[in-house]
């Protein structure tokens, strides 16, 4: 059956909504019949689950891959590994490429061998390096086996890149003419190809050793006679890439540039593959949710919908590290208890202090974390980036405490308890900022992600001194 893809979110929502409804008919049905004690129940329950069956592969059909993905997103296990279990294999196969990596391994794990080597076989060589990391070896093998020499080569190739490179992200469909041909020639070229790559804005020309030497936009080669050389009319000042460079800078690449898709050459210049916008977006989105997510200590990769042991499991070691830095910080105030009794307002104004400091600390961190994503912090700039942050967290240590300062006085009619309050506040965002430049730059010193887990560190930073500090100032001017 002919696939129809949603042109709107509106239009895949009512794509969506038949099949959603057959599956809660279905699981409606089913809770019924086990109810009831009749003998015939179970023969009831069996006619009606086939004809949800027949409905919801009939509405399946009507899905292309993306669409698919989507919706095996939406749904809880036991659904989802019965609309995987329906899926057309083409479509299958094409969902598992835009699965999420725990959702698709986590259906790759409870999918028969078998029906698995059938969905492997529609996928060509591109496709099968995008999904080759969770695949089992012994699946691979065979799907690699059915593939030609030369794509079975591009596959073995493209895997012995390394993760978030060029190389990683990058396909073998590109349109590349010789230099010593005409225009004509180009475009009888381009018309007689079998199929014309997704994202083709231009041609890559190559001299008889077969080394790049420049490119030709489409456009040229509508603009330009037909007798026309093109080695006259094309571009020698061209954006290439080599597989082994970041993905990330490629990325600023391409939105520097403007940029559609760029050839990808060795060390010899020859062409070895092609890098795309749609590529590149891929892989930057999927970086952004990694970097939102593992500041808060999780992984882009964790399922919503998956299983609650494993979901519990993938969040024991940041709680762990919170649980010890929450002690620690609780240390820092047994320090002060006699301070703290003498004056209880003490207690209630702390967490001010604390939490204050703790937004400050987390805004310096994405900052920086921006910058060395878009590699605007070198050694030359890093004293002026501390300088900077540093001098922002004083004057709104200054101005802000100056007002808790002030209410902390009028509330408790206690000038000292003020200037506590001004100073806890001041130098607490002063050492939010220095933290917040810091905790990033020490991550990424050691090869870590900037984002991992550190607004867990900053919590406990900004919490832990915020409450030393206050406490220490108010024992020094208090008692």
């Amino acid at each position: 059956m002919p696939q129809h893809p949603p042109t709107t979110p509106a239009r895949l929502e009512d794509r969506l909504a038949p099949i959603l409804d057959l599956l809660q008919k279905q699981q409606v049905v089913q809770a019924v019949t086990q109810r009831q004690a009749q003998p015939r129940a179970e023969l009831l329950e069996n006619l009606l689950h086939r004809q949800q069956e027949v409905e919801l592969r009939r509405s399946l059909a009507r899905l292309n891959g993306p669409d698919a993905a989507h919706l095996l997103q939406m749904l809880a296990t036991d659904h989802r590994l019965l609309v995987w279990s329906e899926l057309p294999v083409r479509t299958a196969g094409r969902a598992l490429i835009e699965l999420p990596e725990a959702v698709a391994e986590g259906l790759i794990e409870r999918t028969p061998a078998a029906q698995l080597d059938v969905i492997l076989q529609e996928l060509d060589a591109d496709e099968l390096a995008e999904i080759a990391e969770y695949l089992p070896r012994e699946a691979l093998e065979k799907a690699k086996a059915q593939l030609q020499a030369n794509d079975r080569s591009w596959l073995e190739s493209s895997l012995t890149y390394p993760e978030d490179s060029v190389g990683d992200i990058m396909s073998r469909d590109s349109l590349i003419v010789a230099d010593d041909i005409s225009v004509n020639a180009a475009i009888e070229q381009v018309r007689s190809a079998a199929e014309l790559p997704s994202q083709t804005d231009k041609l890559f020309v190559v001299d008889r050793h077969k080394h790049l030497v420049g490119v030709v936009p489409l456009i040229s080669l509508m603009r330009h006679d037909g007798e026309h050389p093109l080695s006259a009319i094309m571009d020698r000042d061209l954006v290439s890439f080599f597989p082994e460079d970041d993905a990330e800078e490629a990325g600023q690449a391409f939105e520097r540039y403007d940029l559609i898709s760029a050839p990808v050459i060795d060390d010899r210049r020859r062409v070895v593959g092609r890098i795309t916008v749609e590529a590149v977006m891929d892989y930057l989105r999927a970086r952004a949710e990694n970097l939102a997510l593992a500041k808060e200590g999780l992984s882009a990769d964790t399922d919503l919908l998956g299983p609650v042991w494993q979901g519990a499991r993938e969040r024991w070691p940041w709680l762990c590290i919170n649980l010890m830095t929450a002690f620690l910080a609780t240390r820092f105030i047994s320090l002060f208890e006699g301070t703290i009794q003498q004056l209880v307002a003490l207690a209630t104004l702390m967490p001010i202090v604390a939490s204050v400091g703790g937004n400050t600390g987390n805004q310096t961190s994405a900052l920086l974390i921006r910058g060395l994503a878009l590699d605007q912090v070198h050694r030359d700039t890093l004293s002026f980036i501390y300088r900077k942050e540093i001098s922002i967290g004083l004057i709104n240590g200054l101005l802000w405490g100056s007002v808790l300062g002030l209410f902390a006085w009028g509330l408790y009619h206690n000038w000292l308890l003020g200037l506590v309050m001004m100073g806890a506040v001041t130098l607490n965002l002063m050492l939010a900022a220095l933290i917040g430049i810091s905790v990033p730059l020490l991550l990424d010193r050691f090869d870590r992600d900037p984002a991992m887990g550190s607004s867990v560190v900053l919590t406990f930073a900004t919490d832990s001194m915020g409450f030393f500090i206050f406490l220490g100032l108010a024992t020094l001017a208090l008692t």
